[in-house]
């Protein structure tokens, strides 16, 4: 199968690498989730592969957050991988947690909103200290986290670290992230490819049934209901469809949302501004 946003490369070890490219920088929009859909649907049947690792091919953005001139567009693709009671990023989110693989998110630069609930809906979360940010910024625009982050976050950071991520909506550098729970670990950058590869080789050597066996009692104990996503999903399009979210996006974009500057780069400092 071929993809316009993902370049993949598989090892004899079983071990996929996916790197996210989809300039000018990696926002989420119809073709990327066109591409995650197909890609998703393939890993669910394909035998050979037993770990994927997802990274970005932009240092400075894993992916910053959703194209929020194209909701719509990106919407119906989505709802490709479900149909149309599942039309959510979060629903999709949530078809690849349930993947019989294993999945590790590899993240250097900003990985905010749907970008960071991208990375929590792998199965493990690795981190460039120097050069990784993470952040569910959505409150700061006048809607809840709607793609899972609300879910995932309170299971991960507990209730009070939850309420600041969410509701201060800023940026947590990769050592706090790693102090918080929101990743397994911020590793220097330059040893950052070295660990996540060993760690994906060492899992898939191992016998296949063991650890699908392992991911599916780990996820029935750990994931949210489906219909609590489904939940978020609905909030977050209901809310961010709103007045208040409307002018505060209206002002993001008037300073430079979605091009490459010191918005974008800032976000999370920038939100608390307007």
């Amino acid at each position: 199968m071929t993809y316009r946003t993902l370049r993949l490369a598989s090892t004899d070890e079983g071990v996929l690498s996916v790197v996210m490219d989809a300039p000018p920088m990696n926002l989420i929009g119809p073709e990327l989730v066109r591409d995650l859909v197909k890609l998703v649907g393939e890993l669910e049947t394909d035998q050979g592969v037993r770990v994927v690792v997802l990274e970005s091919a932009d240092p400075e953005y894993f992916v910053p957050h959703v194209d929020l001139t194209k909701v719509a567009d990106y919407t119906t693709e989505a709802a490709r991988a479900g149909g149309p009671g599942d039309a959510s990023l979060g629903m999709l989110w949530y078809r690849l947690s349930k993947l019989p693989v294993v999945t590790i998110a590899k993240i250097r630069g900003r990985a905010r909103g749907a970008g960071s609930e991208l990375a929590l809906a792998c199965d493990m979360r690795f981190a460039s200290r120097q050069n990784a940010v993470l952040g569910q910024i959505e409150v700061g625009t006048g809607a809840p986290p709607g793609a899972g982050g609300m879910q995932h976050l309170a299971r991960l950071l507990g209730r009070g670290r939850a309420m600041e991520a969410i509701l201060g909506a800023d940026d947590f550098d990769a050592d706090t992230a790693e102090r918080y729970g929101w990743i397994n670990r911020a590793l220097p950058d330059a040893e950052l490819d070295a660990f996540v590869s060993r760690l994906a080789g060492r899992i898939a050597s191992f016998p296949v049934e063991g650890v699908r066996t392992a991911k599916r009692v780990l996820n029935e104990l750990t994931l949210p209901a489906a219909d609590a996503v489904r939940a978020d999903a609905i909030r977050f399009r209901d809310l961010v469809a709103a007045d208040a979210a409307q002018a505060r996006v209206k002002a993001l974009f008037a300073q430079g949302l979605q091009t490459r500057g010191p918005l974008e780069l800032n976000l999370g400092e920038r939100l608390g501004d307007l």
